[in-house]
């Protein structure tokens, strides 16, 4: 995942600008209680760290992104971050009240496995959570780019076509856990043009701004052109809405 090892703060202006909102949805329906032990996997730069930690939650998080893990552990001090993947958490049976993944589940070199170690972690009655863009639909930004991308590559490799990303298949992934439901969460975030959008996919984070960068000046140009005419968006503020899954169950 290479396109995760760019500045965290390309991240946050590429799909970080939806991660406190959409972290908030999380919490709410793992319905994390303050003062819980909290395992945040894969948490990025430390959007649902943040959340927790001002839910009054007590945190742990990882991330296989040592920029990423870094940046969390600098903003976020009162943290237990590391560095480490989801497959095998460095830590004890048991440990947690509670143990989410945001934006993640979709990413891992093996999410079987991943759920199985969020399971393990988590104490008995305890609850195992993610969230996942609607990558299909729902999540405004990305469909519009990827459309936009098949124009100038029709083999675009599209982010809808990830495993995990749609509530079916969600609820499989966290079959060994009980009382199982996946909701839709809505966020929105808000941009100053549509070259504050469009300024982070040159970074090369995510795979948006990987396929961006890869680009030869024009048909880099021709895509942005394409995302602005899609998007409907110019040097004007604007929002735009993002629509994600999310998956709960206890252990």
């Amino acid at each position: 995942m290479g396109f995760f090892t760019t500045a965290a703060g390309d991240y946050d202006r590429h799909i970080g600008r939806y991660g406190r909102a959409l972290a908030r949805e999380l919490i709410a329906a793992a319905e994390v209680q303050p003062g819980a032990r909290v395992l945040d996997v894969g948490c990025g730069p430390g959007a649902l760290t943040a959340a927790l930690l001002a839910h009054g939650a007590t945190v742990a998080a990882i991330d296989p992104s040592e920029p990423f893990a870094t940046a969390c552990a600098k903003r976020h001090p009162a943290a237990d971050v590391r560095v480490g993947a989801a497959e095998s958490l460095p830590f004890a049976d048991s440990a947690f009240d509670a143990t989410l993944a945001q934006l993640v589940v979709n990413f891992m070199a093996d999410a079987q496995a991943g759920v199985c170690e969020m399971i393990r972690v988590t104490r008995p009655g305890g609850v195992v959570a993610a969230a996942v863009w609607d990558y299909a639909d729902g999540m405004t930004i990305l469909r519009a780019f990827w459309d936009a991308a098949k124009t100038i590559d029709p083999d675009a490799a599209d982010e809808s076509q990830m495993r995990y990303c749609t509530p079916d298949a969600l609820a499989d992934l966290w079959a060994d856990l009980a009382d199982v439901h996946v909701r839709e969460a809505n966020v929105r975030a808000d941009y100053e043009s549509f070259e504050d959008l469009w300024a982070p996919l040159e970074s090369g984070v995510a795979p948006s701004g990987a396929f961006t960068v890869n680009l030869a000046s024009e048909p880099r140009a021709a895509l942005k052109r394409e995302l602005r005419t899609r998007l409907a968006v110019g040097d004007e503020p604007f929002a735009l809405t993002a629509r994600a899954w999310v998956v709960t169950g206890r252990t």
